[in-house]
């Protein structure tokens, strides 16, 4: 089985998921975001927001595929670029840090190593501009497939809770720590990213 991780471009933007392509949960603020949706300028929102911050910031995206079929994608950036944020009751993300975007595995491919590989791939690439940490928003009530995290998750994989809240808690990971990732992290991760997909149902109030 042959394995690539390859950057996030335009040009493979379509690679993602069809529900991906089209999703502006974060990429846009909600107001905006119901706009674009409703305007069907969902998927080009979503493309001119990938070509501003691969222009301005560098590299904010990996795709992972096996046999040449991508099966997985992780999406992060800076807090700056990630408005959709705003509308959590535990923001802003800290300085200091980049932020999870959204990340996800295809059905099938789970469990074969495929989440810490995305993830650290993350975490080299963000250590190597000199960016330490990653922060996430998760779901504490998560029930079925968002564009939200699941908190229990996030937890099993090493983030730690730096802003606590019984819905939307916002938590940390410091990068070096994915470097040594144990096995059962490795399988909450993939875990977590299986359950995950694009389309969001909600924002939070």
């Amino acid at each position: 089985m042959g394995r690539q991780l390859v950057p996030l471009t335009l040009d493979n933007l379509a690679d993602l998921p069809s529900a991906c392509r089209g999703c502006v949960f974060w990429e846009l603020d909600p107001v905006s975001g119901r706009s674009a949706e409703r305007a069907g300028q969902s998927e080009s929102e979503k493309k001119t927001w990938i070509s501003t911050v691969l222009e301005e910031w560098g590299s904010c995206g990996r795709l992972v595929c096996v046999d040449r079929r991508p099966v997985g994608y992780v999406l992060y950036a800076p807090p700056a670029y990630v408005p959709g944020a705003t509308a959590f009751p535990t923001s802003p993300v800290s300085r200091d840090a980049a932020q999870l975007v959204t990340a996800r595995i295809e059905p099938g491919f789970q469990q074969q190593g495929l989440g810490r590989i995305l993830m650290q791939s993350m975490a080299k690439d963000l250590l190597g501009r000199g960016i330490r940490a990653i922060e996430a928003f998760g779901d504490a009530r998560w029930e079925e497939p968002r564009c939200v995290l699941p908190a229990e998750y996030l937890l099993a994989v090493g983030f730690e809770v730096t802003r606590d809240h019984p819905a939307f808690p916002r938590l940390r990971l410091e990068l070096r720590r994915t470097v040594s990732w144990r096995s059962d992290m490795e399988q909450a991760l993939d875990r977590l990213l299986a359950g995950t997909k694009a389309r969001p149902a909600f924002h939070p109030s």
